[in-house]
Formats: structure tokens, sequence, C-alpha cells
């Protein structure tokens, strides 16, 4: 009778290196995931802003009031007033939200997304 002396399958050690990373790799996912879904609402809320009628002839506090309105029903959290920028210069509105979180993963170790959204307006 013949023994076979190749080894097959996994080492406890290749099982819980493969196990630890397959668990980083899903903490990152779950740590990410709600940033991009925020930044999701974000963008839904400036496409509504976007095809707001009569968009062109409201002043720059008036947009900011229907923007901040639309983000509060979409439930938009992370973004303050001093990352919303609109200008109005006669007959163009832009737009732009630029923003920055900064997520906690593991111990010492954080990841930072940043976003810049908006557009422009002409009449």
């Amino acid at each position: 009778m013949k023994f076979k002396r190749n080894q097959k399958g996994m080492t406890v050690i290749s099982m819980l290196v493969l196990i630890s990373m397959i668990t980083f790799v899903i903490i990152l996912i779950l740590k990410i995931a709600p940033i991009y879904t925020n930044n999701y609402k974000l963008v839904s809320s400036l496409n509504a802003l976007k095809n707001y009628p009569g968009l062109i002839n409201l002043s720059a506090e008036e947009i900011k009031n229907k923007f901040n309105k639309n983000m509060d029903m979409n439930m938009v959290s992370n973004v303050t007033e001093q990352d919303i920028k609109i200008v109005k210069q006669g007959d163009i509105v832009r737009i732009s939200v630029e923003y920055e979180r900064v997520e906690a993963i593991v111990g010492n170790l954080s990841i930072l997304v940043q976003f810049h959204e908006g557009f422009e307006i002409h009449r």
C-alpha cells in the first residue's frame, strides 16, 4: 500500500491569514459604503435642485434654502454650510459642494474620502 506524500488542503496558518484578509475587506466595505451612500443622497439632492423650474430666477440665499431642504429630505449628513458654494452671476448659477470625510478603520488606521460635486446652469 502506498501512502500519499503530497499534502492537500490548507494549513491552519494559511486559513487564519485568509480569514483575517476577508475580515479586513468586510470591515472596509462596512466603513466605506455609508460614506458613498451619503454622497449618493447628496448628488440626488443636487439633481433635484438642478431640475427645479425657475432656479435661475431665485437669489443665492433662496437657492441655498431650497438645497438645504432637499438635503434634509434625503437625510444627507456630514455636509456643512461652509462646504456649499453658490455663485450667481447674471444668467449663470454655479453650485458646488466640496467636502471630505475621515473614517477610522482599525486602531490608528483611517481612510480619507474627498468629494467634489456640483453643476452650472445657464439661461
